[in-house]
């Protein structure tokens, strides 16, 4: 591969080297510029280099010599041992670089498609604009909005809006907001940031208006491009917090205006905000053009608001395009996809930074990225039956909803015994083939039952599907399992944060173990810090544990306007400290995540208790689960939980335990408020788990419900993690009935 990335001399690469890699950018920058490759030179130089070959990047092994009291060694990819990778290709440092060079070698090749709503509302096929049409529209875009902007009533002379001049000498950009599902729009605002050195940040619908007013505030946005149903609603919130929004003087709509939107402009106009749609915009830049402005390495792409766990104000992670084109660069290295024109669809949240590589990644690809019919998440079988994608990004709640669905059809299908016969041998023999560790990196086949599970494939719009990603909480080795049988396809899991753009882990998809994050991917070096406290050191037998601290040029550069937490979480050689406790596999190099920081507690009889690891090991074991809030007091001797339960595999346990059929999910909440059926749920619970758990971290009482905790309630975040302080607030009454019923199970061996 000839990407490049800070090199180091002896295995210890610092952020305070940012010197050295800024001239070794510029040095091929001027290298690449002197000999002028071609467009067609670099694709397919960069086409042959990937993805990796799983065996030559599965690994991560330590750094001779970087063993230090309190830490383990620095563990880097095998494949990048002597410098940490940052860019596919010398001198394609930006995301306008990747995406002028795929537009140049794949202009007329499908891009963006949508589903056009028919007059009898069913939604067709997809739509397609090719990478031309995208390129054009980026630019004209990009011109319009600077002429809107320039040219506005409401522009004062804050410093918000002395930046809003189109200046292409200029290194200060303002920050525009994208509020909207995703969408083709979303898309192109994004590419259309990246051209013209625009800083972009994004708003979504579970924040709530506190939070959107706080960030719309603290970054002095001056513009809101978004869907037209998200108009009024910023227009209410600037009638609100007229001081606290008085820079954001323009909205676009996504949607086309009409006339009968003439109330909703004078109201726009009536609080000093210009209202326009992307064709008025689009039109202007089209009549004024104005050339891109290309981006540097350095240049601030984005600032993702992380939602937090503590309930708090969200933190805004800044990153530039080196962490963007680092982020590529580890998504080439490590997803396998067809050479020519794969298809992604477009589920994840955009304003996340999941689906943001994704997005990234793929155009930089040259893929074709369908998008959803609208804001709900329950169309995407349909909308993946139409498409047919190679690649599906999700997280682990859509996929354990998946495995129930697939579970009901097949093996749990009584009320087709043939066909549950049938399907649980195909997929039983699968199930052997895949976790033969002699099959490592590979799909095996299997002469008969492959062609079963084909018209299961078939059926559901997943007959291309290589495989599935899947990242940001944790999912049961079981389910990945069982969906790469039954689908015979491939289910990689990763790690990743905001604050390293995305992923910066991976497993094969076809890891047999089927449990790990992967190793460290060519990006980035990570090594752990003992937390004795917790249990947790670096000369733990199987591997190092601790705290995960990483660094390379994927992670990020500070947080926005709070040099205070950015001192916090990073330490003077330049590591930033996740939170997140991982153990690191002596032998193969390979990360769990296992555990959080902050996540501990002292019980009543001195014992430490980590909830997450507690959580997870419930829900890897007991497949009947969905959710679970693990709680601890230092005043009791017993955990309690409230735990959710999974409404369609949860209907087969109660079918072989007490032979009853409930088919309406309102019924499984009034079903186990009875105490013995609780009771006995519970000791199934804790007898699933082994030995996994010791006897004071298994449950004593719970609490059933089916969706307990929710993005509505602010009980998590949109990536799923547990908002435990406002979980322990919003569930006090339920705790102390709890603690107050007593142990469910006391006298039971644990």
């Amino acid at each position: 591969m000839r990407g490049i990335g800070v090199e180091d001399s002896g295995g210890v690469t610092s952020r305070h080297c940012s010197k050295v890699t800024i001239v070794t950018f510029d040095c091929i920058l001027n290298m690449a510029a002197l000999f002028k490759e071609k467009p067609e030179h670099i694709w397919n130089t960069i086409s042959e280099d990937f993805p990796l070959n799983p065996s030559l990047r599965d690994r991560a092994v330590p750094l001779a010599g970087s063993k230090v009291p309190g830490y383990s060694p620095i563990y880097r990819n095998v494949y990048s041992q002597k410098e940490l990778k940052s860019v596919p290709y010398p001198g394609i440092t930006t995301l306008y670089d990747t995406f002028e060079l795929c537009a140049a070698n794949n202009g007329d090749k499908p891009a963006f498609g949508h589903r056009v709503q028919k007059e009898d509302g069913k939604f067709g096929e997809y739509v397609w604009q090719d990478y031309n049409t995208v390129q054009k529209r980026r630019n004209n875009l990009g011109s319009g909005l600077f002429f809107v902007l320039e040219n506005n009533p409401y522009k004062t002379d804050s410093e918000a809006h002395k930046k809003l001049k189109y200046d292409p000498l200029s290194d200060e950009s303002f920050v525009l907001t994208m509020f909207s599902h995703n969408r083709p729009e979303w898309a192109l605002a994004d590419l259309m940031s990246a051209a013209y050195s625009i800083t972009n940040t994004a708003l979504y619908d579970t924040l709530g208006p506190d939070t959107s007013k706080y960030i719309l505030n603290l970054t002095e946005c001056p513009v809101v491009l978004c869907s037209k149903d998200k108009v009024k609603v910023l227009v209410e919130l600037k009638e609100k917090n007229p001081e606290a929004l008085s820079n954001l003087i323009c909205i676009v709509s996504m949607d086309d205006l009409t006339t009968d939107d003439a109330p909703l402009k004078n109201y726009c106009h009536d609080h000093n905000i210009s209202l326009f749609d992307y064709k008025q915009v689009e039109k202007l830049g089209e009549i004024n053009p104005l050339d891109p402005i290309p981006p540097k390495p350095e240049t601030t792409f984005t600032i993702t608001f992380t939602s937090g766990t503590t309930g708090a104000n969200p933190k805004g992670v800044l990153l530039t395009h080196e962490n963007a084109v680092a982020g590529v660069t580890f998504s080439l290295s490590a997803i396998p996809l067809p050479k020519l024109y794969p298809t992604f669809y477009s589920f994840l949240p955009l304003a996340h930074i999941y689906e943001r590589l994704n997005l990234h990644f793929a155009t930089a690809l040259g893929a074709a990225i369908g998008y959803p019919q609208g804001r709900s998440p329950l169309t995407l079988l349909e909308d993946v039956q139409v498409l047919q994608p190679d690649i599906l990004s999700l997280v682990p709640r859509v996929l354990t909803k998946l495995e129930a669905g697939i579970k009901a059809q097949t093996i749990n299908n009584d009320e087709n015994p043939i066909l549950k016969s049938l399907f649980t041998k195909a997929i039983n023999a699968k199930m052997e083939l895949i976790t033969n560790p002699a099959n490592e990196n590979t799909n095996p086949s299997h002469l008969l039952y492959d062609r079963v599970l084909g018209l299961l494939r078939k059926k559901m719009g997943m007959g291309k599907l290589v495989g599935f990603v899947t990242g940001a909480a944790p999912i049961s080795p079981e389910t990945v399992k069982f969906l790469k049988a039954s689908l015979n396809c491939g289910l990689g899991q990763g790690y990743g944060m905001s604050e390293t753009f995305s992923g910066i882990m991976a497993s094969s998809i076809h890891e047999t173990e089927a449990s790990s994050c992967g190793p460290v991917c060519i990006t980035t070096e990570v090594k752990t810090r003992d937390l004795p406290e917790m249990g947790y050191t670096s000369k733990d037998e199987g591997g190092p544990r601790g705290e995960l601290l990483v660094r390379g040029p994927q992670i990020f550069r500070e947080y926005y306007k709070n040099p205070e937490e950015t001192a916090k979480s990073f330490d003077e050689e330049g590591w930033f400290h996740t939170g997140d406790v991982a153990r690191i596999d002596a032998r193969t190099g390979r990360t769990w995540i296992i555990d959080r920081v902050k996540n501990f507690f002292k019980l009543a009889q001195g014992e430490y208790v980590t909830p997450e690891r507690i959580e997870n090991t419930y829900l890897s074991c007991f497949p009947y689960l969905a959710q679970m809030f693990v709680h601890g007091d230092s005043l009791r001797t017993h955990l309690v939980g409230v735990v959710g339960v999974d409404p369609v595999s949860i209907t087969s346990y109660i079918k072989g335990r007490h032979n009853e059929t409930i088919n309406d999910p309102a019924d499984l909440v009034r079903f186990f408020g009875d105490p013995q059926r609780k009771r006995q749920l519970l000791i199934d619970m804790n007898a699933s788990l082994g030995d996994k758990l010791q006897g004071f971290e298994k449950l004593h009482n719970i609490e059933v419900d089916i969706e307990p905790l929710s993005l509505e309630k602010n009980l998590i975040t949109p990536t799923m993690k547990i908002k435990r302080p406002v979980c322990t607030k919003y569930f006090k009454q339920t705790l102390d009935k709890l603690y107050e019923e007593g142990s469910l199970i006391k006298g039971d061996k644990l």
